[in-house]
């Protein structure tokens, strides 16, 4: 895998947004494979499509990317109209996102990243203010995409601060949470906002009772439900039975390295 992004295909481009989409759509082109099946190329759509940019030949998957000039994600990256995101992610033929960083000064990838469609719920997306009635798109609203809500099992590097990573690693890590396909509404809410709380653990091993703090932020969030304790105990058993976290001893957890 190639980290230089080839200039030169942007000769011509004079608005800096359209220089690195070329440059960076080109690099994904000819460096991504398809972190599902591992296809060794990802094939860009012909036109633009509303939340997609790529699809694997093999698996049929479609991949949105996103790219910034930095040397590090941060917790939010900015995205377009919320309405259209909000739709798309909620199809059924919804995209898996790709995350790209670059650094400008000598046109490098420093980070590229894939998050399974199954990990993108509304509550990662942040919808902005309206655009003031003077602006020329005078109310349009945009959205933003917080990575920061992502639990950490859904980041899944190819690159990983200028070094790449085996591209076994990355096809296996995905697979340990491909489960989350087949969950749908609060079921997967769930799954997603525990696998958050232990994320939030700062210590590799953690105790039932340290997950158990969560509970009134947990409570406020499922109103409904007046079990949470049992609630918690029970995603637990999921994240432990699809290898996400080991069970040490009674009441007693271990993170599994990511």
């Amino acid at each position: 895998m190639n980290l230089n992004l080839n200039t030169q295909i942007a000769t011509g481009y004079t608005n800096n947004s359209q220089v690195a989409r070329v440059l960076t759509e080109d690099w994904v082109q000819h460096n991504s494979y398809c972190p599902i099946c591992g296809n060794p190329t990802v094939s860009q759509f012909e036109n633009n499509k509303p939340v997609a940019d790529f699809f694997c030949d093999s698996c049929h998957e479609e991949f949105e990317l996103k790219s910034k000039n930095s040397k590090s994600l941060g917790t939010k990256i900015n995205d377009g109209a919320y309405s259209t995101m909000i739709e798309r992610i909620n199809a059924s033929n919804n995209p898996n996102f790709f995350f790209l960083t670059y650094e400008k000064k000598n046109w490098t990838v420093s980070n590229f990243m894939i998050v399974p469609k199954h990990y993108f719920v509304t509550d990662i997306i942040e919808q902005r203010k309206p655009l003031a009635e003077t602006a020329r798109r005078a109310g349009w609203v945009g959205c933003n995409i917080e990575i920061s809500k992502i639990p950490q099992n859904g980041r899944i590097y190819l690159v990983r601060d200028s070094s790449v990573i085996e591209p076994e690693e990355v096809i296996a890590k995905w697979q340990r949470t491909s489960f989350l396909n087949q969950k749908k509404g609060d079921s997967k809410g769930w799954i997603l906002d525990i696998m958050n709380c232990v994320d939030s653990i700062e210590n590799e091993t953690f105790s039932l009772k340290e997950v158990y703090a969560f509970e009134d932020e947990l409570q406020r969030k499922y109103t409904a439900n007046h079990f949470i304790k049992d609630k918690i105990r029970q995603q637990l058993q999921v994240l432990r039975d699809q290898g996400l976290i080991e069970f040490k001893s009674r009441g007693v957890y271990r993170k599994i390295e990511r």
